[in-house]
């Protein structure tokens, strides 16, 4: 150790590796159930199960079969879902992202009859519901901010009405968690939490949710309003900024490529860190476990271990339901 301390033969760490009881007495990081949230893609028809190609075991549901999977997710006992829209109509102002019998509205209403007892969170994002797939109105090729932050207001108001118990902003626009805290205040939801995606940033891990989510650019990139991958530090300024406007639960996307911010983000912050371990991590190991490169399942818990060993709280996981398994044995 060069600090004059007595080293081996005397000190020997591998005493705590002895057995499996040991090894759980001093394990460090611990997953839990408790720490999951299962995003769901919802599409509009009836007994819709569509699956999505690049990404084994996910799939397009309609309501009805979002009904169906949830009876197992519930018995597994994951305590929250995000939903995102795959709606079949999309224009240029997110006319159906807004309306209270939109797609996310009908499905929020039915999931909380059935299971009211489950976190239902909601993406707060245009980029599903615009026709040229950015997360913001456009000028011209011009993504606008401030002219967006009215229209996410209102689409997590319609959310919170239909009974969502958290809204979860993704959109990445400035000034739209306060947006979204005023208009749930100004319209009663003052107990609603935001989840406010924070540090996402322009990654090359998002191509399979493009895929489910049916939501990608038709011109240009994300890059003016998603963060450059190099930065670090902005990653913490946009998270704290995230605290300044009232977000409930902080989150970094996408979570492996990222597990600095993670645990910076973690120093700075009492607020609850989450993080989302994306699709593009989520199918990366399936094709090296489907080409018998490495073991599904040890892979998958180690990389979540890695998430929450960082500082994350809570881990948005395609593997929610073979993680669940795990923890439960």
């Amino acid at each position: 150790m060069g600090n004059g301390q007595t080293q081996f033969p005397t000190v020997r760490p591998r005493r705590l590796r002895a057995s499996p009881a040991l090894r759980r007495m001093v394990r460090e990081s611990q997953l839990h159930v408790d720490d999951l949230i299962y995003p769901l893609f919802v599409t509009a028809g009836e007994g819709v199960r569509n699956p999505v190609a690049s990404m084994p075991e996910v799939y397009q549901f309609s309501v009805d079969e979002v009904l169906n999977e949830l009876e197992e997710v519930t018995e597994l006992g994951i305590p929250a879902i995000d939903l995102f829209g795959v709606p079949l109509e999309k224009d240029l102002e997110g006319r159906h992202a807004v309306a209270d019998d939109g797609l996310i509205q009908r499905a929020v209403k039915a999931i909380k009859e059935k299971f009211p007892e489950l976190v239902v969170m909601t993406d707060v994002c245009l980029c599903e519901w615009l026709s040229h797939g950015h997360c913001g109105l456009v000028r011209g090729e011009t993504i606008l901010n401030d002219e967006t932050l009215p229209v996410l207001a209102r689409m997590a108001v319609s959310h919170a009405r239909a009974g969502a118990d958290m809204i979860s902003p993704s959109d990445m626009m400035d000034g739209r968690v306060q947006a979204i805290r005023s208009a749930l205040d100004g319209a009663g939801f003052s107990n609603v939490p935001i989840m406010a995606y924070s540090a996402k940033y322009a990654s090359g891990f998002y191509g399979p949710f493009r895929d489910a989510a049916q939501g990608a650019p038709q011109f240009g990139d994300r890059s003016t309003y998603q963060m450059d991958p190099a930065n670090a530090r902005e990653g913490v300024r946009e998270a704290l900024l995230d605290v300044a406007e009232a977000a409930d639960i902080v989150m970094i996307k996408p979570a492996l490529a990222y597990l600095d911010v993670i645990w910076q983000v973690r120093q700075r912050t009492l607020l609850p860190v989450a993080a989302y371990n994306v699709s593009g991590e989520y199918s990366m190991i399936w094709a090296a476990a489907n080409n018998g490169w490495l073991e599904l399942e040890r892979v998958m818990m180690e990389c979540l271990t890695s998430i929450k060993r960082a500082g994350a709280d809570l881990i948005l996981s395609y593997f929610s339901k073979r993680v669940a398994r795990v923890l439960n044995g």
